[in-house]
Parts: C-alpha cells; sequence; structure tokens
C-alpha cells in the first residue's frame, strides 16, 4: 500500500513542539533514553492529588522503579497506595509520564491502562528483569530525597 498523501494540496498541519513530541515517544519506544519535557503539559486538567502524584511519577529515571506506596508516602500520605494507584491509572499522559514506573510492593506489576504486558515490555526496554511470576527482580526503588 502507497504511502502517499492522498491530499497533497493541503498543507500539513502540526506544530514543532508536537513534531518534537511525536520523535521522541518514537524514540523511546525503540528504547532510546529520553527525558520528556512535562512543561507542555496541561497537568491544570487533573486534580491537585493527581498533579502531585503525576510530578512524584516523572522524577523517576529510566531503569528504576517505585512502588505505589512509596508514592504516597513521598507524598506525606501514608496508606494512600490506592489513590496513588488510581491517579495513575487515569495519567493522560502516558509514556511521557512514565507510570509504568510504578509497581507494588511485591514487585509484581499492579495495573496499566495499556495492559501488563505493555508495562513489563516498557520495563524491560529500561533494562528491568523479571522473574518467572512477571515480578521485577530485586526492584530498585527510586528515593526522592
Amino acid at each position: 500500500m502507497s504511502q502517499e498523501n492522498p491530499f497533497p494540496s493541503l498543507p500539513r498541519s502540526s506544530c514543532r513542539e508536537m513534531e518534537e513530541l511525536l520523535n521522541q515517544i518514537e524514540a523511546f519506544t525503540s528504547g532510546d533514553k529520553i527525558n520528556f519535557p512535562t512543561d507542555i503539559l496541561r497537568l491544570s486538567d487533573c486534580s491537585g492529588f493527581q498533579q502531585k502524584v503525576l510530578q512524584a511519577e516523572s522524577a523517576i529515571p529510566r531503569g528504576m522503579v517505585s512502588s505505589y506506596g512509596h508514592i504516597s508516602a513521598h507524598l506525606g500520605i501514608p496508606g494512600g497506595a490506592r489513590a496513588v494507584g488510581t491517579a495513575l491509572a487515569t495519567n493522560p499522559f502516558p509514556l511521557v509520564i512514565p507510570c509504568h514506573r510504578a509497581i507494588r510492593s511485591d514487585g509484581s506489576l499492579g495495573g496499566f491502562q495499556g495492559g501488563l504486558p505493555m508495562k513489563q515490555f516498557l520495563l524491560e526496554k529500561e533494562g528491568i528483569a523479571f522473574n518467572q511470576k512477571n515480578q521485577v527482580v530485586n526492584p530498585d526503588f527510586y528515593d526522592w530525597e
């Protein structure tokens, strides 16, 4: 099938920021180390709590994970692991804010909008190893301090 533009007389409509973001997403899914800019995201559409969760999550570097409980403790909400999980489940910017880096404290994956096979795939692309039970081997939990 041809990749020809069926409407060549119409101008291409995009912006520089969107093109750059799409290029970064493509590089990220190919395994490149990408730090996405979060300043272009409209976090104001999220609740205050979700904004805090997403900001904490975006700080977790490639090749590391955190648990829902660690994130809630970092935010000063001990016992708030489920609330963190709910905030991440409705992350409007998956990949850009890497919610796949949040796992359960026992090393199991928890949930993910794109499904658990995709979450495991993304983590493996970042160098995270799994055992036969699909749990992260020796999780290196990120510490914000």
